[in-house]
């Protein structure tokens, strides 16, 4: 992977990634705004605005002339909202990379948040919500999110609540775009078959206009907790849906590759441990995994699975158990080594493609202002230790800082308390 980083003279950041032979390019432009970014009165209006920039622009005024163009050019298109970051993208044929990023650049910099179209939008997010909340193993991460941080922006839904929709107009949109997509807060990352010189003169071009103002900051995560704590959700469900996880560190942490080979040692692939004991030798639920995930400011380890109603205390207890192996003995060196190989093969597999680039290459600059290549990565977890993951593990593994969140037919957490012991 070989990359360019442009720093313009108003800020804005370009990322271009030039892919040989491949025939298709991605233009994504992302910006520092998320759910983050919000108070509890606007909570909602970051993904709420993603949507409205799709509903017509100066250029293009109404959704249908934006859909009918990237359909024209036999794109693929989307954004995303997560609680740091806003990304808008089409991919197409390298040919198309100048329709592209005329389109690209014009959704994010000239939407009309038409009054009209808001008020139709609005039953939609709504519906997205609804969506969201009937998928009980998506809903029990929001409810997870609530449990470590409460009432504050790294604990409510990115969607945000029904009456926040229902209550926003065209001047929320406005007052929020004019305080976050600025030139300093956004990155345009664009990959594929592309001619470097070219691309970066025509994004120049394209937001010569950009605000340059200082963007509003978001708030630091406050974290505190003192007792292992849980979260219990009432649903008729024949399944119950469960995340057991532990408090750890941010983007920037050093530990960040060591915490990456643990959790897959975990629960990374089917050959993890707890796919093996969970499904194959207890046979009692159909998915189960382990990851990190890390915010800029603060991170967690989560162990997510789907069980049977009747067992679910003897899943967290096989789970604990897991953890604790990890604490007491050191993963033997073919273990170890076949884990990374898993984490380094399934990230090269990921990164086949132009659009998966741009996103590689464009969350990292926008989170950490630095770019590091696969390779680079790759480097870092062949680095980690066995002593490095039992060290850890003795550190982030500690009984006060462990939440458990679950949706399934039980009205209180009395059952699962005792169960949350290591």
């Amino acid at each position: 992977m070989k990359f360019k980083k442009t720093i313009l003279k108003n800020g804005l950041r370009i990322i271009t990634i030039p892919m040989r032979d491949n025939p298709t390019v991605t233009v994504l432009v992302l910006v520092e705004a998320g759910s983050k970014y919000e108070t509890k009165e606007n909570n909602g209006v970051s993904h709420f605005l993603e949507h409205m920039c799709f509903k017509g622009t100066k250029n293009r005024p109404t959704a249908l002339h934006i859909s009918h163009e990237l359909d024209a050019l036999g794109s693929q298109s989307n954004a995303f909202t997560s609680q740091e970051f806003t990304g808008y993208y089409a991919k197409s044929k390298a040919t198309h990379v100048d329709k592209l990023l005329d389109i690209v650049s014009d959704v994010y910099l000239n939407s009309l948040f038409d009054e009209k179209e808001i008020e139709k939008e609005k039953g939609v997010i709504i519906d997205e919500i609804n969506l969201y909340d009937d998928m009980p193993h998506r809903k029990v991460g929001e409810l997870f999110m609530s449990l470590l941080y409460g009432d504050q922006p790294a604990g409510w839904n990115i969607a945000g609540p029904r009456d926040n929709i229902r209550k926003m107009t065209r001047e929320d949109f406005v007052k929020y775009r004019k305080a976050h997509y600025v030139a300093s807060a956004t990155t345009v990352v664009v990959a594929g078959g592309i001619t470097e010189k070219k691309v970066i003169g025509r994004v120049k071009e394209l937001f010569k206009d950009i605000p340059t103002t200082k963007n509003e900051k978001k708030k630091k995560v406050i974290e505190s907790q003192s007792a292992p704590k849980t979260l219990v959700h009432f649903k008729e469900t024949d399944q119950t849906h469960l995340v057991l996880g532990f408090r750890t560190f941010g983007l920037l942490s050093k530990e960040i590759s060591t915490l990456t080979v643990l959790a897959a040692v975990l629960g990374g692939g089917m050959s993890s441990r707890l796919f093996q004991k969970i499904r194959e030798e207890m046979g009692v639920g159909y998915y189960v995994r382990a990851n990190h995930d890390a915010y800029t400011d603060h991170g967690f380890l989560e162990i997510a699975a789907g069980v049977d109603n009747k067992r679910v205390g003897e899943v967290i207890d096989a789970m604990l158990a897991e953890v604790k192996k990890l604490m007491l003995t050191k993963v033997p060196e073919q273990e170890l080594s076949k884990v990374k190989e898993y984490l380094i093969g399934n990230m090269d597999l990921e990164l086949e493609s132009s659009d998966s680039q741009a996103q590689f290459a464009g969350i990292q600059e926008l989170l950490k202002k630095e770019v590091k290549t696969s390779k680079e990565q790759a480097l870092k977890l062949r680095k980690v230790t066995a002593g490095d993951i039992q060290r850890l593990a003795k550190r982030i593994f500690v009984e006060k800082g462990l939440n458990l969140a679950l949706i399934g037919p039980f009205k209180d957490d009395t059952e699962f308390k005792k169960h949350l012991v290591i």
